[in-house]
């Protein structure tokens, strides 16, 4: 390795304040609108419920990020804190299955853009906004950070304010159809479809959630990022549930069985319905925005994950785990996320979805699980509030996770194994039969992860 390399280091300038607006703009409030139609459909109609017992899910498992973050105060997100607390080759396992999820999500982002300006300007091919998004995002990303959080600043206070606009819609409606509403508690008790359906829809939603666990990271690019990660992944979380749940509850007592012509523009005639042409032009402005932030943050986690995968040798060193000698960004790594992302002109929507949620729902319940190994088991911390962070809480997320997990589609856990089963095989090759061929020493585990190593250089 040579000096200049070993120089070359992520810059530290990221504040709870630009953590939170990354976080959430990963997350993307507007999300609500644009997997509108596969959560609906999923959930049985039953949004409310499903966002629900999602955000408790989530909350459980936010704490244990937060106790790993301040834990392993360095990047790589449940690759770094499996690998640490469990073992190494675990946590390359959760690694690879999280790399899943954060690799399409920028795909994600790319093909929403995509379809839901095509469907206002059918006459521009999708192809055309889909490639266009993805030479912009990958240029600001391989820029900097710094910029990143900027613009995700603004990006987010836009969406905030349009669903306070959306809120505002349905109240109205709501006052204006005087014998409409039968119980205001009806979109939270309604009981015609089955629970295992809501909860099956809760898995799906689970990707809404998706964003406080991205910002672990960017832990080496945070000041005191011990104490700022865990912090901003509360708040995050405590956003984003109001965000999701206030529109929810507010749809459903309004319109409590919806059919959509187009699944995956669904949330296009959400808007449209509440508040006509006016909103939904107003929509297609925001939505713009949004989905570039999310683009825009979701670039930023998965070629700093990869760039601690390269680092760590798991992913070839002189690649992935290369900087921009000038910006100090993975420049590399950006680019390959961006050809990555291309795949938006081939795939669906739903089944990118099921993909992120995949590889969020796995890393959630080993994060978990690794808190009880780490915390409550090996060093012990076994006084009563240690006791409901280290050992109930994070054992009630694992469970709740698992659950979930279980519970996504025969086609979502079947890609999910088979993404696994490459990597088992990529590792095998890696470590095993690549040295024997090339007449090294047998390689160690991935990043030589040990509970004291850390994972910096």
């Amino acid at each position: 390795m040579s000096s200049a390399t070993a120089e070359t280091t992520l810059k530290r300038t990221l504040s709870t304040r630009h953590i939170v607006y990354l976080g959430l703009a990963w997350m993307t409030p507007m999300i609500y609108f644009t997997v509108y139609g596969v959560a609906y459909e999923s959930a049985g109609g039953m949004l409310t419920q499903a966002y629900f017992l999602a955000f408790i899910a989530i909350f459980f498992t936010a704490l244990s990020y937060g106790s790993m973050a301040r834990t392993f105060p360095t990047s790589g997100s449940a690759y770094t804190y499996v690998g640490k607390s469990m073992h190494p080759y675990l946590g390359y396992l959760v690694g690879w299955a999280i790399l899943l999820d954060y690799l399409f999500s920028p795909l994600i982002a790319c093909l929403t853009f995509g379809l839901f300006l095509h469907a206002q300007f059918p006459s521009v091919p999708l192809w055309v906004w889909v490639v266009s998004l993805n030479a912009v995002l990958a240029v600001i990303n391989i820029i900097g950070v710094s910029v990143s959080a900027m613009l995700s600043k603004w990006f987010v206070w836009i969406q905030m304010a349009f669903i306070a606009v959306f809120c505002f819609f349905l109240v109205r409606n709501l006052i204006g159809a005087e014998a409409a509403v039968s119980s205001p508690l009806q979109p939270l008790f309604q009981t015609e479809v089955p629970i295992a359906a809501v909860l099956a829809g809760a898995s799906v939603i689970c990707f809404c959630f998706l964003g406080f666990d991205s910002v672990t990271t960017m832990s080496e690019e945070t000041i005191d990022s011990g104490r700022t990660i865990p912090r901003a992944i509360l708040i995050i979380i405590t956003l984003a549930s109001l965000l999701y749940l206030t529109p929810s509850y507010l749809t459903q007592l309004a319109h409590p069985n919806m059919a959509f012509d187009n699944v995956d523009t669904a949330g296009m005639e959400v808007v449209r319905l509440v508040g006509g042409s006016g909103l939904s032009a107003l929509f297609m402005t925001v939505v713009v925005f949004a989905v570039f932030t999310q683009g825009l943050s979701s670039f930023t986690t998965v070629s700093r994950l990869l760039y601690v995968f390269g680092r760590d040798a798991v992913l070839p060193k002189k690649v992935f785990g290369a900087l921009h000698p000038k910006f100090r960004t993975p420049a590399v790594n950006i680019i390959i996320v961006a050809a990555f992302s291309m795949l938006a002109l081939v795939i669906s929507l739903d089944f990118a979805v099921k993909c992120v949620s995949f590889g969020a729902l796995t890393a959630f319940t080993f994060v978990n699980l690794s808190v009880i190994l780490k915390l409550y088991i090996k060093e012990k911390r076994r006084s009563f509030k240690e006791t409901i962070l280290y050992l109930v809480c994070p054992l009630i997320g694992a469970c709740f996770i698992g659950w979930l997990l279980s519970l996504l589609d025969g086609q979502a856990l079947w890609l999910g194994m088979t993404w696994i089963a490459i990597g088992i095989v990529y590792y095998f090759f890696r470590y095993r039969i690549q040295p024997l061929f090339s007449g090294a020493k047998k390689q160690a585990a991935p990043g030589a992860l040990t509970e004291d190593a850390p994972a910096s250089p």
